[in-house]
């Protein structure tokens, strides 16, 4: 791909310019992808989970662009060969050799925003600190402003009170109409996995609303257990309409979930969107608690990615995987609902939705 002259960082914020994020189930450009090579990420599995990603870039191609981040042309070779292989068209398939630490690239790619008059869409551009847990995050930081220089993007810094702010894509969820879910645990953690010290909530709400067009912010509790981003809502509640939302479910009373997502239902119940209304919660089911090594693992349904041509929702060998793939076709039936066997994807700590980055179409 081509380099273009970057654009010159903005004083204004996105907002101001006309920018907010679209939902999900907008029509889409490109899905982003960061192709994945950290071996740590998924012990003992990294060559299954290529054919993993095969599949997922196979169901999105057909109706958007697939771009792909390599390390290499070396890399990008052995890419190509997987996906020759699996059947994808290459036409539909743009690589662009920007080294990754980890493939998460809904954590620390660009968020795109989009204005609708004059129509373009920009990146409102946040730090990326590897969820404020590993050392390695030197090549992930700079993702965004690569996007943004090779594509042509104006690129919004995100910045408060003078500092830059730190907000990965998994711990947001918009509908697109000016509401935005998240939660305590992850955006307001004073001292486990510390994203912004100087942030209060009313910091965190601004900063949504300046740089996301989103300015009613839904504070949900805590994160589902094994999901050590801290509290990534898209692990637990996402929208599906503007005024829907599914809510995982634990019916085991025994379950350390159960409890979580219970105090997650009574929040919602009580809360509005941003005209006053009352959300729709439809409840998604759990699978069995998975485990690696004595470890919980974040399986969940609601890890769902909305893509232009299918709904792809991770599986994970379990009774539930029926009854979940059910609910979202029923909520979601503008598109297939399209289940992708995740039970190795979900060792490297995420699935579907965490790997995803959507481009809005014009």
């Amino acid at each position: 791909v081509k380099r273009r002259a970057m654009t010159t960082r903005e004083s204004n914020t996105s907002a101001e310019s006309g920018f907010r994020m679209p939902a999900e189930w907008d029509k889409h450009e490109a899905t982003w992808l960061g192709w994945p090579h950290n071996r740590t990420d998924w012990p003992g599995k990294i060559a299954p989970i290529h054919w993993v990603y095969g599949e997922i870039v196979r169901k999105i191609a057909p109706d958007e662009i697939v771009r792909i981040l390599v390390n290499s042309e070396q890399h990008e070779t052995q890419v190509r060969r997987i996906l020759k292989r699996v059947g994808v068209d290459s036409d539909r398939v743009e690589f662009f050799r920007f080294p990754t630490n980890r493939g998460w690239t809904r954590d620390f790619g660009p968020i795109f925003v989009r204005c609708e008059e004059p129509r373009e869409v920009a990146i409102a551009r946040f730090c990326f600190n590897a969820w404020a847990k590993y050392p390695d995050w030197d090549l992930d930081c700079h993702i965004a402003e690569r996007v943004a220089e090779t594509m042509g993007r104006r690129i919004f810094h995100v910045r408060h009170g003078g500092e830059d702010v730190v907000l990965e894509g998994g711990a947001i969820d918009v509908n697109g109409c000016g509401t935005l879910l998240t939660t305590e645990e992850c955006l307001l953690d004073d001292k486990v996995q510390v994203r912004n010290p100087k942030l209060s909530r009313g910091d965190i709400e601004q900063v949504c609303r300046n740089y996301l067009g989103a300015g009613h912010v839904l504070w949900l509790a805590r994160g589902i257990v094994g999901d050590d981003t801290h509290g990534h809502v898209d692990d637990l509640c996402r929208f599906v309409s503007p005024r829907t939302v599914v809510l995982c479910e634990e019916k085991n009373a025994g379950d350390e979930n159960h409890r979580i997502l219970e105090e997650n239902r009574e929040r919602l119940e009580g809360f509005r969107l941003q005209d006053g209304s009352r959300i729709e919660v439809v409840r998604l089911p759990m699978p069995e608690p998975l485990y690696l090594d004595g470890q919980r693992l974040p399986a969940s349904y609601a890890n769902f990615y909305i893509a232009n041509s299918a709904v792809l929702v991770p599986t994970f060998n379990d009774p539930n995987d029926r009854i979940a793939l059910g609910i979202l076709a029923e909520l979601l039936p503008d598109r297939p609902v399209v289940g992708i066997h995740a039970v190795d994807l979900v060792w490297g700590l995420g699935t579907l939705h965490c790997l995803t980055q959507q481009e809005p179409a014009l």
